[in-house]
This record gives structure tokens, sequence and C-alpha cells, in this order.
């Protein structure tokens, strides 16, 4: 007990780290966004209808993307919500380059009513690493 005394602040550090480490996941389970693969997504897309939101800047959009895959970046997603109305009660898979900012969007997205939202793990990079095509 003297040790933890002793060495407080190394405690503290340890408490911050943990919940910085389990602050994204946690959000995405209380929010109930779902971590899908590339072949989920293709089954989401192709068996329930599902639309790919890619929430890349259109630099990276342009650069190559999911076919079909609908354009509202990150930064300007929540003043686009009415753009992606129409796929509200359908299954909406969200991507990004790597994987790191479609979980933002898609904790946004369930925020605003949106009923099934899956993040695409590994982004369009994990999308091309399994050889699956994009466009341009």
């Amino acid at each position: 007990m003297q040790f933890v005394i002793n060495n407080w602040h190394l405690f503290v550090a340890l408490a911050v780290v943990i919940a910085l480490l389990l602050a994204g996941p946690v959000s995405r389970y209380l929010h109930g966004v779902k971590i899908v693969n590339a072949s989920q997504a293709i089954l989401l897309l192709n068996r329930e209808g599902g639309v790919v939101v890619d929430v890349c800047e259109p630099a990276e959009f342009s650069a190559g993307h999911i076919p079909n895959a609908v354009n509202v970046p990150l930064s300007g997603l929540k003043r686009s919500l009415d753009k992606l109305e129409k796929y509200k009660n359908k299954p909406v898979v969200v991507s990004c380059r790597s994987g790191n900012r479609s979980v933002k969007g898609a904790v946004l997205l369930r925020k605003h009513g949106f009923a099934a939202v899956y993040s695409l793990a590994g982004g369009v990079t994990a999308w091309q690493r399994d050889n699956l095509p994009l466009e341009k």
C-alpha cells in the first residue's frame, strides 16, 4: 500500500491511459455501432440493400472509393444528414481511408436515428487489400 501512496501519480496516469483506450469501444458499444469486415459489408449491401457512406474528404474520395459510395466528409456530416435521410432505415456501412473516422461518423449517424449503422474495419485500405474493386 505504501508503494501506491508513494507513486500515486503513476496510478493516475495508468487510469487515464486505460480510460483513453476504452473510450472508443465503449462509445461504439453504447451507440450500437458494429464493426464489419469487407465480406460482411458486401453481404449487407447486396442482401439487405445497404449503402456505403464514405466520410473521407473529397480529394481522398476521388483517389479511390467503394463502388456506389456516397461521399459526405466527416467534417460536414452533421450538416448533411438530410442528404442521407432516405437511408435511415437501411443498413449504412460507414467507411473512410483507414477505419478511424468511420467510427466517429457511424456514432453520429446512430445518434441521429439511423437504424443499422456499421463501420468498415480497416476502411478502404482493407477493402483494397482484399482485392475488391474501387471506383475513381
